[in-house]
This record gives structure tokens, sequence and C-alpha cells, in this order.
């Protein structure tokens, strides 16, 4: 089971051409088949997500490494986390402006290093002893994101709201089940437009923006980062997996979560998130083959999850 999303948010058809559109969908197909075959070649759940995130990092389409959004200062600086289910290892970094694969530097440093997290500069130091894939900051701009960075300093400039909260869509995301049963789940992002005094939002926290146990789910979330953070989306949502399971065996043990069970957690936890003024959406996947979906944004956005059966 495998699937994949490019972020969630509306993208207003008249900012969107038909060409766009299909590149998006074109761009999420190509990844979700990417990841789809890691799998049925016997290939892990973690190798799969990171897989399917380089491949979009290197997409101008998404809101990650190339195409990311500027900071207020006009520089790109990027977040990712990934995390594996068989042994709720994790490995993020926030604030990297040279790597051009975040999320395989969080990998690294899941795999490399006694730490979880790591930021700027020491996250970038971490990536030149890895010897993972560098390249200047100018090549992950985008004129498309360059003009939403002065659009937003003319509205502040006008009194408006600078906040880049009506576009959260480009943030990339996937969760994996493999063949022995495993989860994983991997987010990579730019963040917001504009951000200032080193905003970090979700995902590159792990059990805000990316989750994954064995006992519950792998969940990748993308949206208004700061209300994700404060209900811990992605461990909130595997929490209440685990529990409902744990509740299913005791009474029958050979019966498992159903799809409606799945879905009605899921759909809970981000109107909780929604209740507080957030939106945004998850994808999930469980260790017995159930794979949904939650937005609370417009359902048929062209940055929608895809997902393989």
């Amino acid at each position: 089971m495998f699937a994949t999303h490019g972020g969630a948010g509306v993208i207003e058809r008249d900012n969107l051409s038909e060409e766009q559109d299909a590149a998006i969908r074109a761009a999420l197909s190509h990844a979700l088949g990417t990841g789809s075959a890691v799998l049925a070649e016997g290939g892990t759940s973690i190798d799969a997500v990171e897989a399917t995130i380089r491949e979009l990092e290197d997409d101008p389409h998404f809101n990650a490494g190339r195409g990311a959004v500027f900071t207020y200062e006009g520089n790109i600086e990027h977040d990712a986390s990934i995390m594996d289910g068989a042994t709720r290892a994790a490995g993020a970094v926030t604030g990297t402006t040279t790597v051009r694969h975040p999320v395989s530097l969080a990998r690294r440093v899941m795999e490399n290093s006694p730490h979880v997290f790591l930021r700027g500069l020491g996250a970038e130091q971490f990536a030149t002893e890895q010897g993972v894939a560098r390249v200047e900051n100018s090549w992950f701009e985008t004129d498309f994101r360059r003009r939403a960075l002065e659009e937003m300093r003319a509205r502040e400039a006008e009194g408006q709201s600078a906040y880049d909260v009506d576009l959260k869509y480009g943030t990339v995301g996937a969760v994996a089940l493999d063949t022995h049963g495993n989860v994983a789940a991997a987010t990579s992002t730019g963040g917001l437009t504009g951000k200032r005094w080193g905003r970090i939002g979700d995902s590159p926290i792990i059990g805000a923006g990316t989750y994954a146990d064995n006992r519950g789910c792998a969940v990748s979330a993308t949206g208004a980062g700061e209300y994700f953070i404060r209900v811990g989306v992605a461990h909130e949502i595997c929490a209440q997996i685990r529990m409902a399971a744990q509740e299913v065996s005791v009474s029958d043990p050979a019966a498992i979560p159903s799809d409606a069970d799945i879905q009605q957690i899921a759909n809970g936890v981000i109107n909780e998130m929604a209740a507080l003024g957030g939106s945004g959406g998850v994808i999930v996947t469980t260790p017995w083959g159930h794979t949904v979906y939650s937005f609370d944004t417009v359902a048929d956005s062209s940055t929608k999850e895809l997902r393989s059966p």
C-alpha cells in the first residue's frame, strides 16, 4: 500500500493553467508509481517514501526542494522528516539551504547519527560529513515563488495581512506499507511564503507532521503547521488507531479495525485541528492495509493525495 500527497489548500483556477494542472497531476502520478515500484520489487516502506519524496523535491511544481517558497529575507529554507514504523526510528532537519534532497538528509540523521532533529548550520555540517548532494540556494528558485513573495510584500505594504495562511499547497508527503508489514512516513516542505524569525512548521516535527508506528499507522500531514503542532496531529491519529486496534483484538483476536474506523479517527483529529482555526489534511496507511485521507480543504484540489491499491 502506498499514498502520496502534494499539499492541501485551494489553488484558484485563475492562478492555475490547464497545463500546470496537468503537470502537477502527472508529477504526483509518476511519484506514486516510483514508490509503488519500490514496494512491488520487495523494497522497504522507508525506501519507498524516500524515493518518492526525492522525486517530488526535484519537481518545481511543489513547495519542497526545487520550487520551495521564499523566506521574508528572500532565501529558501527546507524542512523534512522521515520515520520507520518498525522501530520508531526517526530523523528530521530544518532550515537547510543547500541540501538538494532534505528527506535523504533526514534519513541520514535517523540512521547515521545519535540524534533525531538537526537544524540550520549544524544540519548543513552533517550533510557535508555525510556526502549528500548539495546545490547553490539559487538552484531552488522559481519565478512563481518569487512572485508570491513580491505579492505578499505588496499586501503588507498596503496594511493587509502578510501571513501566508491561504497558500498551504505544495508540501509533499508519502506513507507506505511494505510486504514485511512495516509502515513508514516522510514529509518535506519549504514552509510558508515570507516566513520570518526562523519559523518552523509541522513538517519536520515528529508527531505533528510525520509519524509511523507498526502498532497503529503511518501519517504525513500538510496544512497550517502551527495548528498541527498544537494538536500533535500525526501522533494523535496513530495513537487513536493503536487504541482502536487493541479494543478490537480484545473482543476478537482475529479482527482488525474497519475502514470506517480508520476514516472516523482521521476525520475526528482533523476536525479537532480545524476547530482551533487550522486547515489542512493527512494521508494515512495502516499495517492492516487501510489507506485513507482526511482534508478539510477543497477535495478536488489539483494537489490532493494519490494512492496505490
